[in-house]
């Protein structure tokens, strides 16, 4: 096991009508910001809960984020932010929601040009002040709400970024296991195959003898696969929506990862099919991981035969048999919960197989555990999926 270092401030408030407590975590004297979507917060009853949680409140707010949140949208509710002289940010939707208002948050107190430097020029620009928000989560998958990561879509460029920082971290988030009732099909099926490759994304590697990391994610997993097709078939389920909606949240709070080398491959590829075609970010990461489960099997070896024997019971077989049990039992909990996994579905071609190429060839974009995935062996993964 590695060494780590792990601190994590979020306070959670877990279960039925906790949004009721919300006036317990933010000052009086605060001018707020309420963030959120398309509206669906106004069909589900929750902005009226949060709105008489927050009565006598001054109180401000900011509709229409994207599912991909964008740079553009983001810029004019910072517009926002600096007229009203906000001093708090409440995020209230899913995890789109949550990174948009993590970026507006390091927006707001960036003293150095253009915010977009935030997630363009990562690696020299580190997010040390942010105004501080909290979350009101409607939509389990990105686990947004328990960490300091945010990921941005730029739509003059067709480019799709993260950046990550803690001081972006929510203080508070507040986790209603109700509020998944009126979710759509989709938007439930995108949370689960999101958490899923989360877990996967610091879980196949390599062995570094992590076992309780292993096991704990190894737990995630197969509560998703247990409970996701549940949450499917009945949205009222609560036992259900609890366990699927802990599940997204331990998947990327940072617990698991701690020790163990992690990957992060998918989401890199997958964040450019979104950039070009719009494709829903869970649906990408369903595409991906299996072109890099194959393409890089012998690297992953040891950890795929672990996870197709502990998560599918695959036992039998050569090393290369297994692995492609392994993939395929994936691929068809994807689709089971309604995700397509091939490029051909969304009308996606050669051409931007070589859009992407080209793009990380540029930047000598490396990605994976070992940074060994350049423009080529993207390519590779990317056709196989077609």
């Amino acid at each position: 096991m590695y060494n780590f270092e792990y601190k994590n401030p979020v306070k959670i408030l877990f279960g039925k009508g906790q949004i009721s407590k919300l006036n317990n975590e933010i000052s009086p004297d605060w001018k707020i910001l309420i963030i959120y979507g398309g509206g669906s917060i106004f069909k589900n009853g929750v902005y009226a809960q949060v709105k008489k949680a927050l009565e006598g409140y001054q109180v401000t707010e900011f509709g229409g984020i994207e599912p991909n949140p964008t740079y553009e949208t983001c810029m004019k509710a910072l517009d926002v932010v600096k007229k009203e002289n906000i001093d708090f940010l409440l995020a209230v939707g899913g995890g789109s929601v949550l990174d948009g208002t993590k970026f507006i948050a390091a927006a707001a107190l960036y003293e150095n040009g253009d915010p977009w430097q935030i997630l363009s020029a990562e690696e020299e620009v580190r997010v040390t002040r942010a105004l501080p928000m909290g979350t009101v989560l409607t939509l389990p998958a990105t686990g947004s709400e328990m960490n300091g990561n945010a990921v941005i879509s730029r739509t003059s460029t067709q480019e799709k970024l993260s950046f990550g920082s803690p001081a972006v971290m929510p203080v508070f988030s507040i986790l209603d296991p109700e509020t998944v009732y009126s979710l759509p099909d989709r938007q439930v099926a995108n949370g689960v195959v999101d958490a899923f490759v989360h877990v996967m994304e610091q879980y196949l590697t390599f062995p570094v003898n992590a076992p309780l990391q292993d096991r704990m994610a190894e737990g995630i997993l197969l509560t998703l696969i247990e409970e996701g097709p549940k949450i499917l078939k009945n949205r009222k389920d609560y036992n259900a929506a609890a366990n699927f909606m802990w599940s997204a949240t331990m998947a990327l709070n940072g617990l698991i990862g701690q020790g163990v080398p992690q990957d992060w491959a998918t989401h890199g590829i997958g964040h450019e099919l979104t950039a070009f075609h719009g494709i829903d970010h869970a649906r990408t990461l369903a595409i991906v991981l299996p072109g890099v489960m194959n393409v890089r099997r012998k690297v992953k070896e040891k950890k795929i035969l672990q996870y197709g024997e502990r998560i599918w019971g695959i036992c039998e077989g050569t090393p290369d048999e297994r692995i492609d049990k392994a993939i395929a039992r994936t691929v068809e909990f994807f689709e089971t919960m309604g995700t397509p996994t091939r490029l051909s579905y969304y009308g996606v071609t050669d051409s931007t197989i070589s859009k992407i190429e080209n793009r990380f060839a540029l930047r000598n974009t490396l990605l994976g555990e070992q940074n060994e995935i350049d423009h080529r062996v993207t390519r590779a993964i990317l056709a196989d999926r077609l």
